[in-house]
C-alpha cells in the first residue's frame, strides 16, 4: 500500500509538471490587477495594560485585580458582550533597582561602578483586550477607561466588521482590472484575449490602526497620560487586493 501511494504521488507530480510545461508553450498574456477600497471603521479594539507593584505580593495582586475588575464592570455598563472582552496576558515579576551611594562605591569585575541592588517589589501585570462595536460611544468609553487605574493603553485599533465582504469586493475589482488591462494590451497588437488559464492571488490586506499610549511611575495609582483623548478621528480602512492572471491570446 505504501509503495502504491508513493507511485500515485509521483504520477501526480509528473502530470502537474507536464501541465505547467504545456501552459508555457501556449500564446498567453499575463497581467496583474490591483484594487483598493476605503471604508469607515465600525469597531475599536483596545489593548489595555494594568501593572501594579508592591513589596507585598498579595497587595500587588489585590491592586491589580481591583483595576481589572473596574474595567470588566465598565464593559458591562457599556453592554459589551463577554466574547469581546479577553484577558490576554498575565505576568508576575520581581523588580529591582540599582541605588548608588558615593560613600560606598560598588565596582563590577569590569571596573564599572554599579549600584546596590535593592528589591523594589512584586510587579503583577495583566493585559485586557476590549472590542467596542459602537463607535458612537468611543470617547465616553475611553474617558472612563482612563479612570480605572490602568497603567497603559497600549493601542487602539480601528477595524471593520465587514472585512470579509470588502475583501471579496476588492478581489472582484482586481480581477476586472486585470481583464481590462489584458484586453487593452492585446488590442494594441491586433489580438483578443480568450479564457483565463491561470489565476494567482496576491496579498489581500487592510486594517488601519491608531496608537495612544499612557505611562505611570506611581505604585498602585492611575497613570499620567501622554495623549489628549478628548477627540479622535479613526479615518478610513484601506482594503487591498492583487491578482495575476494569464489569458490565452487569440
Amino acid at each position: 500500500m505504501k509503495r502504491f501511494t508513493i507511485l500515485i504521488v509521483i504520477l501526480l507530480c509528473s502530470a502537474l509538471s507536464s501541465s505547467a510545461q504545456e501552459i508555457d508553450k501556449l500564446p498567453v498574456i499575463t497581467v496583474s490587477g490591483t484594487a483598493e477600497i476605503w471604508i469607515a471603521p465600525d469597531e475599536a479594539v483596545f489593548s489595555i495594560d494594568v501593572t501594579k507593584t508592591n513589596k507585598d505580593l498579595q497587595a500587588a495582586k489585590r491592586l491589580n485585580d481591583e483595576s481589572v475588575g473596574k474595567i470588566l464592570e465598565l464593559t458591562r455598563r457599556f453592554s459589551i458582550s463577554p466574547q469581546n472582552v479577553q484577558t490576554t496576558q498575565i505576568a508576575v515579576d520581581m523588580k529591582y533597582e540599582s541605588i548608588r551611594d558615593a560613600r560606598t562605591r560598588i565596582i563590577s569585575d569590569d571596573g564599572d561602578e554599579i549600584g546596590k541592588r535593592v528589591f523594589r517589589g512584586y510587579e503583577v501585570s495583566k493585559s485586557v483586550t476590549v472590542r467596542l462595536t459602537d463607535l458612537s460611544r468611543f470617547e465616553e468609553f475611553f474617558a472612563e477607561v482612563l479612570q480605572t487605574g490602568v497603567s497603559g493603553v497600549n493601542s487602539v485599533r480601528f477595524e471593520t466588521s465587514k472585512l470579509r465582504e470588502n475583501k471579496d469586493k476588492a478581489r472582484d475589482m482586481a480581477m476586472k482590472a486585470a481583464k481590462e488591462k489584458a484586453t487593452a494590451m492585446a488590442a494594441a497588437v491586433g489580438q483578443t484575449i480568450g479564457r483565463a488559464i491561470k489565476i494567482t492571488e496576491g496579498n489581500v490586506g487592510g486594517q488601519t490602526f491608531a496608537n495612544y499610549s499612557a505611562n505611570s511611575n506611581a505604585v498602585g495609582t492611575a497613570g499620567v497620560f501622554t495623549e489628549s483623548l478628548v477627540t479622535f478621528a479613526p479615518g478610513a480602512i484601506k482594503i487591498e487586493a492583487q491578482v495575476t492572471v494569464s489569458f490565452l491570446l487569440n
